[in-house]
């Protein structure tokens, strides 16, 4: 394997790198600007609150009435994986921060220890209604439509032989207990594992004794008890039964002659976080292997208990795994509540979204024929603007690399890959197109949180296919999404491009919704090549036309548009900002919002994450509007407007009309700061306009959206006055594209 970066070329990055840090750490905490008053100093909202007050909107979905029944289910799954990522990655760096004393006050006036004192405090109370909401809403409107989790003693005789036979042949063999003893130290608990801890008693002696087992993760979680139908015979009826209950059913097969006094489930998190001293990594690969196998022994940072734990065994599980009164978090069985993920196998169409199949962009559409569809000419015709979910991904960035992987005119294609699917077509079509002798190159960012490993196989089979596979900058995640493809024509060579927003992964790709362009724009061409050569090789720094590249640009280049309309405001001209991210918290980039809005700026923002702007504050934000939209997709596009009276003044471009990009950075200190990010600015006056309806759609007040209030808090509008329901703007752009 290649070495990636050789000595100079390290010490060169590192400089770079230095060099941006240090200009981007140069903040006054007010902000002050020579001649104008302060920023009030408590203008942030906590990142890691407003983290999970966006989570407390997903449990909002789980109870929504107005949601299909499994859908409700899925969100509560939801939910709990997205605070055991939390945990994991947020609460664990905290714990760090305390651990190693970097108690670096957050902007919003919290100290590490600060905040984890709120977030404990919430994090408890959103786990208690998260389980209320499962236990006492969800599961019985489930057993009213006959799928029902059932215990062991609400087994008849028959279904508890069949299981029965289930636990010899399929469970006993891979349980393994482990007791706990002065020849027995207490085990390693894996963080994410479910597992009993169980209380025996020796007959003989009277001793008690402790002992774990771990309920097996290659395992359905919930185990069908029978085919069944209703009394009257005319409505199936799904019977499950969760793993653990049937292991404990069973705990005299694992500790015969002896008495089984409490078998309670517990599940420990721990920190997951990945760390890689990057500049001291001769092979980056290898470094993240290593580090990927320190990750299963990070410190437990959470301890989920059944709540009718007894107190000798709660005591007796914190005191081994180290965990605080605080950190223990005694939560109704079942634990795990990611279980009812399985639910969606259920064949019941009736409780979910009706079935939804994206469609092919209509310009890619109007060159298809008998033969098969030319992507290329397409493109050649128009620019082509896609929206996923609604534009099928199969039939327009799969088939754009595709066909390039088997026309023989290529002759190089390049590609960044950041997430991608198990038996990835995009990963087929840069091997093809190596087999085909073309020139590949693919930069694989191995570093994309929980997908390491997955990046790390995809890297060793593109390169045993012969494709120049390169992982970045040192120091910086690639997460820009581009996708470069040289074909010779008839009038030379001619560059087609893709800039999106969202992952090349055909599985998520119809879920979330994200926009891409395809383009062969010379000047885009141009600079996507300028851009690969830097990522790929020692090429110097360059300037950009019609794109934004983090580090270096894109919040300079927010920045100077947000103080352009700002400038306009104050000339007494029309001036308005529109913004759709997944979160914001920048404080660089807020402030200059602050600074537009006390001008008169009109500034309306769609966020779907954290977001560490106060709007609606009289004399800072009054001109600022949030809403968040949460739905059946996940919102992942990014979209920056920029209009005034005068028409944009920076760049290249449209003399006159807004000014609008789409890219894959979000308003972050990672996007913008440690992130290799591309925004491109869209030319095309009819694609601009869709793409402010778009916005303005999201932000009416006629649709379902979260409105954020100054306090911080979110209200969901969700119906009017009338308590008629208001539009789902997910649902309308199906009906629409589907037209």
């Amino acid at each position: 394997m290649a070495q990636i970066f050789d000595a100079p070329s390290k010490a060169l990055l590192r400089s770079q790198i230095a060099e941006h840090i240090a200009e981007t750490d140069k903040t006054d905490k007010t902000q002050q600007r020579a001649g104008e008053a302060p920023l009030t100093a408590e203008r942030f909202f906590d990142r890691e609150l407003s983290w999970l007050k966006f989570n407390k909107r997903v449990l909002e979905l789980a109870e929504d009435k107005d949601q299909p029944l499994l859908e409700r289910a899925n969100f509560a799954a939801i939910f709990a994986s997205n605070l055991e990522e939390f945990f994991m990655v947020r609460v664990a760096g905290l714990k760090r921060r305390i651990d190693s004393g970097i108690a670096v006050t957050a902007a919003s006036g919290l100290s590490p220890r600060q905040q984890l004192r709120a977030i404990s405090e919430e994090a408890h109370q959103l786990q208690a209604e998260h389980a209320h909401e499962v236990i006492d809403e969800i599961l019985p409107a489930l057993a009213k439509e006959h799928i029902v989790l059932l215990s062991w003693d609400k087994l008849n005789t028959s279904e508890q032989e069949r299981l029965s036979r289930y636990y010899r042949q399929l469970v006993f063999p891979v349980l393994t207990p482990l007791a706990v003893d002065p020849a027995h130290p207490f085990p390693y608990i894996s963080g994410g594992s479910l597992n009993l801890a169980v209380l025996v008693e020796n007959p003989s002696s009277g001793k008690s004794h402790f002992a774990r087992v771990k309920i097996p993760d290659n395992l359905n979680r919930l185990l069908p008890v029978a085919d069944m139908t209703d009394e009257g015979g005319s409505k199936e009826r799904y019977g499950f039964i969760p793993l653990e209950n049937l292991i404990i059913a069973h705990l005299e097969s694992l500790f015969p002659g002896m008495i089984i006094k409490e078998a309670r489930s517990f599940r420990v998190t721990r920190n997951e976080d990945i760390d890689v001293e990057e500049d001291d990594a001769e092979n980056l690969l290898n470094a993240m292997e290593k580090e990927l196998l320190r990750r299963r022994f990070g410190p437990p940072i959470r301890l989920e208990i059944s709540d009718t734990t007894s107190p000798f065994l709660s005591q007796l599980l914190a005191g081994r795994l180290r965990v605080s009164e605080e950190e223990v978090y005694r939560i109704p069985a079942p634990l795990d509540m990611t279980v009812l993920f399985e639910l969606q196998s259920i064949d019941r169409p009736d409780l979910k979204y009706r079935p939804f199949i994206p469609i092919t962009n209509r310009q890619i559409a109007e060159v298809e024929s008998s033969r098969a569809q030319d992507i290329f000419a397409a493109i050649r015709n128009h620019d082509i603007l896609l929206h996923h979910p609604y534009d099928s991904f199969s039939t327009s960035v799969q088939a754009f690399l595709a066909q390039a992987a088997a026309d023989p005119k290529v002759l190089a294609i390049k590609q960044t890959l950041y997430r991608t699917s198990s038996n990835s077509p995009i990963i087929d079509a840069l091997v093809d197109a190596a087999h085909a002798g073309k020139q590949v190159l693919a930069l694989v960012e191995i570093k994309a949180r929980f997908d390491e490993g997955a990046n790390i196989a995809w890297a060793r089979k593109l390169e045993r296919a012969g494709v120049h596979v390169v992982y970045g900058i040192v120091g910086l995640k690639t997460h820009c999404k581009l996708s470069l493809v040289v074909r010779q024509e008839d009038d030379g060579l001619r560059r087609y491009c893709h800039v999106g927003t969202g992952n090349y992964n055909p599985k998520t790709a119809r879920l979330y919704t994200d926009l891409g362009l395809l383009t062969c724009d010379p000047v885009v061409g141009q600079d996507l090549t300028r851009l690969f050569n830097q990522l790929s090789g020692y090429a110097p720094r360059s300037s950009f036309h019609r794109l934004l590249v983090a580090p270096r640009t894109v919040r300079s280049g927010l920045i100077q548009r947000i103080e352009r309309e700002e400038a306009a405001a104050k000339e007494g001209k029309e001036a308005w900002i529109k913004i759709k991210v997944n979160s914001i918290v920048d404080e660089k980039t807020i402030d200059a919002l602050y600074r537009a809005s006390q001008a008169g700026v009109h500034i309306d923002i769609v966020e779907r994450g954290i977001c560490a702007l106060k709007p609606g504050i009289a004399g800072l934000s009054e001109n600022i509007k949030v809403r968040s939209i949460l739905g059946r997709f996940l919102e992942h596009s990014r979209i920056y407007a920029f209009a005034n009276a005068d028409g944009p003044q920076i760049g290249e471009g449209p003399a006159a009309g807004p000014e609008v990009w789409i890219g894959s950075a979000d308003l972050m200190h990672r996007n913008l700061d440690r992130r290799v990010e591309a925004l491109v600015r869209i030319s095309d006056p009819e694609q601009i306009e869709r793409l402010l309806n778009y916005v303005d759609l999201q932000m009416a007040d006629s649709t379902i959206s979260w409105h954020m209030l100054p306090d911080g808090e979110y209200v969901r509008h969700a119906r009017d006055e009338e308590n008629r329901p208001l539009v789902d703007s997910q649902e309308y752009l199906i009906h629409t594209h589907q037209r």
